[in-house]
């Protein structure tokens, strides 16, 4: 009997790794999908938190993905062993925080361990010469298959004519005239090739859910790390960072306030973990207080959470503080005026 050989597929829920994996199922590859979560890249959580994003599918795309080609998914939590990697770059940063080449050579190499143990044959990614300035050049593609150790194991079906040929190549398990020859940033081939193989629904092929690569967002982070004096981060850190209004006014503590009934929602979730401010005398958002924090910076934050809440013109604004032990008091304070709040508080 004829072997059925097998590759797992990096699957991050975009268009690219969903194209690569069928052209591999279309040549009678065996193909289940590898998700690494990280941290960083939980698009359905902002969309189901904020209102301007209601309009978007509440879904995890590389579930969807899976769904829509029929085979397994595997989610791998690197959270812990993926900090090394975001704080020690071998190869830098991108333009932001992003440290696009050896994350993907760190991803490689953990699918590398995982067809090991699995028993499967090759891998699969959906990269494509030329469409990511700081990983997918056609002088680092030998980088990643290399640095990652999957040398010939390491298959792009969606560039693979321009590429040396691989082992599922050599070895005939594949045919290299099913592979494509796609470069560059447009993503029309993809699009084309998405209806011919009858998908007439995928994640924003321009996309992208790196939370890295977003500029407000690595402000905030390196912020962070600033304020402790290290590179550092839980989870928690991480999912605070994409949510709410955050200011520092003193480089001993910051403020995050929700900006809408959703975020609020969400930051109820880590009163525990922190002082909060909530306005009682008029609508308005709940804050939280992260650091050290003095009896003068407590009414100095209330001021500027008073200042975004709907009594922002009336003289007095009533919070209620509530401490990490769940003690409440009271307290009463002018809002803050727009111009008093500078501009380099906000992150």
């Amino acid at each position: 009997m004829t072997k059925q050989y097998k590759a797992a597929a990096l699957i991050s829920g975009g268009l690219d790794s969903m194209l690569a994996a069928r052209a591999m199922q279309e040549q009678g590859i065996y193909v289940e999908g590898l998700n690494f979560f990280t941290g960083f890249c939980v698009e359905g959580h902002t969309h189901a938190i904020r209102k301007k994003d209601q309009a978007k599918p509440k879904r995890n795309n590389a579930l969807w993905v899976a769904e829509q080609l029929g085979m397994k998914l595997h989610f791998v939590d690197v959270v812990e062993e993926y900090k090394e990697v975001l704080f020690n770059p071998k190869h830098g940063y991108g333009a932001n925080l992003n440290p696009c080449l050896d994350c993907k050579i760190f991803m490689v190499e953990k699918a590398l361990e995982w067809i090991k143990e699995h028993d499967f044959d090759f891998i699969i990614t959906g990269e494509v010469i030329g469409q990511r300035p700081k990983s997918q050049r056609k002088e680092t593609m030998p980088v990643i298959a290399r640095e990652s150790g999957a040398e010939g194991l390491l298959l792009r079906p969606l560039c693979g004519k321009n590429l040396p040929a691989t082992t599922p190549e050599t070895e005939g398990w594949i045919d290299r005239a099913g592979l494509f020859d796609f470069s560059g940033r447009t993503r029309k081939p993809q699009m084309a090739l998405a209806k011919q193989y009858g998908f007439e629904e995928y994640a924003q092929p321009a996309g992208g859910c790196c939370f890295l690569t977003d500029a407000p967002y690595a402000v905030k982070l390196a912020d962070l790390w600033k304020s402790r004096g290290e590179k550092a981060y839980e989870l928690d850190d991480i999912m605070l960072l994409k949510v709410g209004r955050h200011l520092r006014p003193k480089p001993e503590f910051k403020i995050i306030i929700s900006r809408e009934e959703g975020e609020g929602k969400f930051l109820q979730g880590y009163k525990k973990q922190y002082i909060s401010l909530k306005t009682t005398s008029h609508a308005g958002p709940l804050a939280l207080l992260d650091g050290r924090v003095t009896p003068e910076d407590l009414a100095f934050a209330a001021r500027i959470v008073a200042r975004y809440s709907q009594g922002r013109n009336a003289d007095q604004v009533e919070l209620e503080i509530r401490e990490k032990d769940g003690t409440t008091q009271t307290i009463s304070v002018a809002p803050m005026a727009v111009h008093e709040i500078r501009k380099e508080w906000l992150l």
